[in-house]
């Protein structure tokens, strides 16, 4: 039953660490759904996944993604304040 939960969460929802591709996943209009804080040393940006992002996430990696810099920045500067807030 748990890991039928635990797949349903994975086909749900988008996790990584790195703070330039949440960036610019929100740049491409994906919804961050939340951060996981648990592991003080790294923090899990939870997206929710919906059509395309496997495509952006695929861009992102090979350098073919192209993104409003100045939004890029402003949601860079999101990211950190969520960070660091309570």
């Amino acid at each position: 039953m748990n890991i039928r939960l635990q797949d349903s969460v994975i086909e749900k929802y988008f996790t990584t660490t790195d703070l330039g591709l949440s960036a610019s996943l929100l740049n491409k209009g994906f919804e961050l759904v939340q951060l996981d804080k648990l592991n003080p040393k790294k923090v899990q940006f939870i997206f929710l996944k919906r059509a395309g992002i496997n495509k952006t996430i695929n861009d992102y990696w090979s350098d073919k993604l192209n993104v409003n810099p100045r939004t890029y920045f402003d949601n860079i500067k999101l990211l950190k304040n969520r960070l660091y807030s309570n």
